[in-house]
């Protein structure tokens, strides 16, 4: 009805009579005012009350019949409630009329909710009121998951220390004091980080303050975490209790970040597995279960093969955008074998191995060019990405975690073993050469062309090789420790050839040159530990002296042209008179480069390789000996 025609109503009850005006209005006033009025309010209400009763049927109706009534309370009655004004002062309730707008979306939802109903309209009430609880129950289970992720339902779990967590001294005096020099480095390293960037993932050692990495996301604490197993191996007990301490208290998890499943991988969850089974602190295994936990998500794919990247708030994951297509790439997804079947192992949760066993299982069902692996696999088809095959960056450790699955299972992980040694002959055949200076040197494979360069990070293959001779065919092994000896003389080589004596990121073996970087995004030096790692796999495998030498030459290069007030940093052009430093002190070079270091000077009882594996960050995971009872089930 149009508001003017109801003015003549509200005016007649609201006019002078009838608000005791003149009383020259007698009888006649009076008998307006008794009667008129008075109908038209009973009128009214009579139409309220029908439009209220109206609107109460409808809403009680919906929920009746609505199986999902979460959504009507929540679209309904919660909104309704929203737009009610709040009650006058005195407490009696006030009647306003509902915005246009907002009658709107109780209209959309009711028809909403009544078209749900209509499809499930079988359901009896009993039932609507068992799924409200059971709704009820799993949001409440959500909810204390989330808070509590990892920290209930760990098996009891009794520590045995493995074998060879610790070492003697050695014996001879010029071996400890270079040993003893090397830990004095760490203690520079570390001492500088907690200085300046504590509780932050890595150090700027010239700007002497904290720097961050897009890698790990808000995820903090990266060098303390990385850095705990060598703090324990070198026996720097006070900075090994403050570095749990930390974990402890300010290990968080729970940030809306998206990072690197590889490097929260590697660094993260292989740092606290190892400081776990090198201490027995148990806030170790219950971090490193509750990471791994998050991580789950990244392998919600057709295929199984896990995002790059991965929201650990939202578990939204996606490949690198410059990544063949939106593919996976085989050196992060093919890393993740040795740390999840130990999440698996402390966990007594099968997911974890069942997930990278799946890895597995997609790769066997591929045709492989050449019997090589491309470093791009798209996790939606299941196919490789452009043909691009590389032992160094994008493949690298691939091929290190095949041979180390099989020693890690305390070699019964046949199927891993058989994928190594086939890819180890297929590599000799395409991309191992020799080039005229009788330099052994392992190239690029680029759709069957060959690339002449070899990169820093493709020099862990030397320790590789010389690892896997013993389970290589009897007239194999030798040749297998022949070709990690090579691998280790050319990468020698590319540190000798510098100025620095310190290795580039990558060197060629073309245009006449060997073994020397010649672009200039090649020449930099960002503290890696790939060719010190091999000099240690070598020294503990043939005991040759030269190694130890090598080794040597390497720490007084990084002494001479790394070390800086505020700790350690990368070099910008190791073929340069003067150091450039790059401001950074990696994570890894407290991992890695100086456990390699201190390792290569101590004792073989020290992580013997008969108990220990390294992952790829250099984090020691133990041999799951026969004799262990949950070893089978974990290799399901």
């Amino acid at each position: 009805m149009p508001a003017a025609s109801l003015l003549p109503l509200f005016g007649s009850a609201a006019g002078p009579g009838a608000l005791g005006g003149p009383a020259g209005g007698g009888a006649g006033g009076a008998g307006r005012k008794a009667a008129g009025p008075g109908a038209f309010r009973l009128t009214e209400k009579f139409v309220l009350l029908l439009v209220f009763s109206a609107f109460i049927t409808l809403c009680f109706g919906a929920i009746f019949f609505l199986p999902d009534s979460s959504k009507l309370l929540s679209g309904v009655f919660f909104h309704s409630a929203a737009l009610q004004p709040p009650p006058p002062p005195g407490g009696q309730p006030r009647a306003a009329p509902q915005p246009a707008g907002s009658l709107e979306r109780i209209r959309a939802d009711h028809e909403r909710a009544l078209r749900e109903a209509k499809e499930t309209l079988q359901k009896l009430p009993e039932e609507i009121r068992r799924d409200i609880r059971q709704d009820k129950e799993k949001l409440l289970q959500d909810a204390r998951g989330r808070k509590e992720a990892g920290a209930p339902g760990l098996p009891q779990r009794p520590f045995r220390q493995p074998v060879g967590a610790a070492g003697r001294e050695p014996a001879d005096p010029a071996v400890r004091q270079r040993r003893d020099k090397i830990k004095e480095m760490m203690k520079h390293a570390w001492d500088n980080y907690k200085r300046y960037a504590w509780g932050l993932n890595e150090l700027k050692p010239i700007s002497k303050q904290g720097h961050s990495s897009n890698l790990f996301g808000n995820i903090q604490g990266a060098t303390i975490v990385d850095a705990l197993d060598t703090l324990y191996i070198m026996e720097m007990k006070e900075e090994f209790k403050e570095a749990k301490e930390w974990v402890e208290k300010n290990l968080d998890f729970n940030v809306n970040a998206e990072i690197s499943v590889f490097e929260v991988n590697i660094r993260f969850v292989g740092g606290l597995l190892s400081a776990y089974y090198l201490s027995g602190e148990e806030v170790f295994r219950k971090k490193a279960v509750e990471l791994g936990e998050k991580l789950l998500p990244a392998f919600n794919t057709p295929t199984g093969i896990p995002w790059a990247l991965l929201n650990i708030k939202s578990g939204i994951g996606r490949n690198w955008p410059w990544a063949s297509g939106g593919s996976s790439i085989l050196a992060e997804f093919g890393t993740l074998h040795l740390e999840f079947v130990h999440l698996s192992h402390l966990s007594g949760n099968p997911v974890f191995a069942e997930k990278v066993m799946n890895i597995r299982k997609v790769l066997s069902r591929l045709d492989k060019p050449e019997g090589l692996y491309p470093n791009y696999l798209n996790p939606s088809s299941g196919q490789w990405g452009q043909h691009h095959v590389s032992i160094g960056g994008l493949g690298d450790s691939f091929y290190e975690y095949l041979l180390k699955a099989w020693l890690m299972s305390d070699k019964t992980d046949e199927d891993g073993k058989k994928m190594y040694y086939d890819a180890v002959q297929a590599i000799e055949t395409h991309l191992i050469r020799k080039s005229s200076g009788g330099l052994t040197y392992i190239a690029e494979w680029k759709g069957g062309l060959l690339e002449h360069k070899m990169g820093h990070l493709t020099c862990f293959a030397g320790g590789m090789f010389a690892l896997g001779a013993d389970g290589a065919p009897s007239d194999k092994t030798g040749h297998h420790i022949e070709l990690g000896a090579e691998i280790a003389k050319t990468c020698h080589e590319s540190y000798d050839r510098t100025r620095m004596k310190l290795g580039p990121e990558a060197f060629r073996f073309d245009g006449g040159v060997e073994a020397i970087a010649t672009r200039q995004n090649e020449k930099y030096y960002i503290l890696r530990p790939e060719v010190i790692e091999t000099y240690m796999y070598m020294w503990r495998l043939t005991h040759d002296p030269k190694y130890r030498e090598w080794g040597w030459e390497a720490v007084e290069a990084l002494e001479k042209h790394c070390r800086v007030d505020g700790g350690y940093s990368g070099i910008r052009d190791v073929y340069n008179n003067h150091e450039s430093h790059d401001d950074v002190q990696q994570s890894f070079f407290l991992s890695e480069t100086l456990k390699y270091l201190y390792l290569l000077f101590s004792e073989d009882d020290l992580l013997p390789f008969e108990h220990w594996v390294f992952n790829t960050e250099a984090h020691p995971l133990p041999v799951l000996h026969k004799d262990d009872g949950n070893k089978e089930e974990n290799q399901k």
